[in-house]
């Protein structure tokens, strides 16, 4: 395994166009820039993962999201249930503006986003200045890395670099749910 990266120098690489690994609540995650086509085009083609299905985003802080969520197509008890759920690890189904590219929502009307409490999520969407894309580190299909030492090779030899930081020991990845039902997707 290469030296990992600190935030400074995974966002450097990200705004390069780079793919990298890095941990999460739960399990390692691979990440690009969410407006660099060409980047989310090579991290699904890592993956093996269709561009249907969309992606994760996550954030810093809400503020990282400004622009890119619908959050009038909620009631205030929907935004009430997301907003008192972050930080953390909950990530839930939003509407979106027309700046969110399909790429990033694949064939949903809505994208999946997370403000984590991750000191080291928080370090690099802070040194990269917004959201990134976050999925499993992991090919689609394959089991997701709860350490660092699980990452798949096969993965990590296609990127850019891995970000120092360990994961923060959660037993599963995230649950995901739609805000506008409450319904869970992903337990």
């Amino acid at each position: 395994m290469t030296t990992p990266l600190s935030p400074n120098e995974a966002a450097d690489a990200l705004r390069r166009g780079g793919v990298i690994a890095y941990p999460t609540e739960a399990v390692w995650g691979v990440g690009c820039d969410p407006f660099d086509e060409a980047a989310v085009l090579r991290l699904l083609a890592i993956k093996q993962r269709p561009v249907d299905k969309g992606v994760i985003l996550i954030a810093a802080s809400r503020s990282q999201f400004d622009g890119l969520l619908d959050w009038d197509a909620l009631t205030d008890a929907q935004r009430g249930a997301v907003f008192a759920s972050w930080p953390g690890p909950n990530t839930w189904i939003i509407p979106t503006t027309p700046r969110v590219p399909r790429w990033i929502t694949g064939t949903h009307d809505g994208v999946a986003v997370r403000v984590s409490a991750h000191p080291d999520v928080i370090a690099l969407c802070n040194a990269f200045g917004g959201p990134l894309v976050s999925t499993s580190a992991n090919l689609a299909g394959e089991p997701p890395a709860f350490t660092l030492d699980a990452l798949d090779q096969r993965v990590v030899e296609r990127l850019d670099g891995v970000a120092g930081g360990e994961t923060g020991g959660l037993a599963s990845p995230t649950a995901i749910r739609d805000a506008r039902t409450g319904a869970q997707i992903r337990a």
